[in-house]
């Protein structure tokens, strides 16, 4: 049983016990719930009060733990009838024969093990029908939380003020539930909670955004948000479809171009180098996937405003409708055993009125793809990851000399990892991109992102990652950011 489906059933049993307790105040069910715990030993019987030691079953009864090993610890007082009764359970529980002597205790104490075997067949009776109620036998839960202690500074002169350099202890746990129906389909709810507050320089509104970052359920530190919830089931034989009220891009896409990151680390190196054609947009959507042969082809869309009614305010605009955003996305992939080369396409719409110009309307394109070496080297890359990116606004802003401006801009990255790198089990990984979209406008540094990090495993469900990352920026006032940091991953 699993341990939170033990806190759940732990109630019922208190309360299953409290009863039996009253009816049979001679009974020690304490003691009774210790024998029938096959991890536990039987305790000292130096209080008990009814079986003597000059009684023949008091030698028969020490005679029988000590020949079945059940329990380290030698009789020298005496028992109640029912504390024998329940060390005879204990002894004879996985003998197939009893012999004579052991027969003729079974005889004696009878009436006494009717009673508690008879308590405990009704108490495990009652835990598996309160066990059942809480989980379906066919749904699985599991989770990861993650520790992640850093900070970041600037490379700037003495006299320019620091902001946001403290070092951080934030944490990000995501819970999922996973149920079939039919054994090729998949219902996924997942609960979401974190503590990267607004200003945090790791969080979303931060220039350090890591990939593992939450906020909490609109930005409210340590609320929990149901941020999945879709089913995904078969139509014929080569097509997947799904639905869900809460999707993100990548949970209807047959495939993701990118074997990097294995645990990322900057979340701009995470969209397989094309950003705005993998812009993980989320809310209600559906989407399908057909695969034949090596090839994979989904299409999709999200409605990121499906969950508000008012139709007539920008961006508050409802399921598939003018005001409200959305995003259509085809994907057409080539997949083999040693690479994967995956073209998108996405088009969004930001919900805005006719002839609004909004750098957030615009056609995107991604070309990404990875390598897996089929050869073993402790020098080369296990994996190499490489993609580019384009987008091009609906209406462009003349002249475009800001970096908020509706214009053309592209993306790209760069990863690789090493497998058991210096330590069987541990990961080297390193990626290097562009740290915004890139924009043709003059006197424009197209800045650039790296990152290096070795995931080391300590266990089957935990792993530790130092990584450190440089982040430029573009512009006199713009200092680039250093950062280091240490992830702690828990998988359970």
């Amino acid at each position: 049983m699993k341990l939170f489906q033990q806190l759940l059933v732990a109630p019922a049993a208190l309360g299953l016990m409290a009863p039996i307790a009253a009816t049979a105040a001679e009974l020690n069910i304490n003691d009774v719930s210790s024998y029938s715990d096959s991890g536990v030993a039987t305790q000292s019987i130096s209080n008990f009060s009814d079986v003597h030691p000059t009684d023949w079953a008091y030698q028969a009864l020490n005679n029988l733990r000590q020949r079945h090993g059940c329990t380290a610890v030698s009789p020298n007082g005496s028992m109640t009838r029912y504390e024998a009764a329940a060390l005879l359970n204990k002894c004879l529980e996985n003998v197939a024969v009893a012999n004579e002597e052991e027969q003729s205790l079974i005889e004696e104490f009878g009436a006494e093990l009717a009673v508690i075997r008879g308590r405990i067949d009704v108490l495990e009776d009652e835990l598996t029908g309160f066990e059942a109620g809480v989980f379906s036998s066919t749904t699985k839960l599991s989770g990861v939380t993650t520790f992640v202690v850093g900070g970041r500074g600037t490379d700037e002169t003495p006299d320019q003020e620091s902001v946001n350099e403290a070092v951080t202890f934030n944490y990000d746990t995501k819970l999922s539930l996973e149920s079939s129906f039919s054994g090729d389909d998949l219902l996924v709810n997942r609960i979401r909670t974190g503590n990267f507050t607004a200003g945090d320089p790791f969080s979303s509104t931060g220039d350090s955004f890591l990939e593992v970052a939450s906020n909490g359920a609109n930005d409210v530190n340590n609320a929990l948000e149901i941020d999945r919830s879709y089913y995904k089931f078969p139509v014929g034989n080569n097509v997947t479809a799904t639905i869900g009220a809460v999707v993100r891009q990548d949970d209807m896409l047959g495939v993701w171009p990118s074997a990097y990151p294995s645990d990322a680390i900057l979340d701009n190196l995470a969209s397989a180098g094309a950003n705005h054609a993998y812009n993980l947009a989320t809310g209600a959507g559906a989407g399908v996937t057909w695969e034949k042969d090596n090839f994979v082809v989904s299409g999709l869309f999200i409605s990121q405003d499906a969950d508000e009614a008012d139709s007539q305010e920008a961006n508050a605009g409802g399921l598939l409708t003018d005001q409200g955003r959305d995003d259509v996305t085809g994907q057409v992939a080539y997949v083999t055993d040693t690479f994967t080369i995956a073209a998108a396409y996405t088009h969004s719409d930001n919900g805005n009125s006719e002839g609004i110009v909004d750098a957030n309307d615009r056609t995107a394109w991604g070309l990404s793809g990875y390598y897996l070496p089929d050869f073993e080297s402790p020098y080369l890359p296990s994996s190499i990851s490489a993609g580019l990116g384009w987008s091009e606004p609906d209406r462009e802003t003349i002249p475009d000399t800001a970096a908020d401006e509706a214009e053309e801009k592209n993306s790209w990255s760069l990863g690789a990892t090493w497998e058991d790198a210096f330590i069987d089990g541990n990961t080297l990984g390193f990626a290097v991109g562009t740290a915004e979209p890139h924009r043709d406008d003059d006197n424009y540094d197209d800045p650039l992102a790296y990152e290096v990090y070795y995931q080391m495993v300590v266990s089957d469900n935990v792993t530790v990652t130092p990584a450190i990352f440089n982040i430029q920026r573009d512009g006199a006032d713009n200092d680039d950011l250093l950062g280091a940091l240490v992830k702690t991953t828990f998988t359970f």
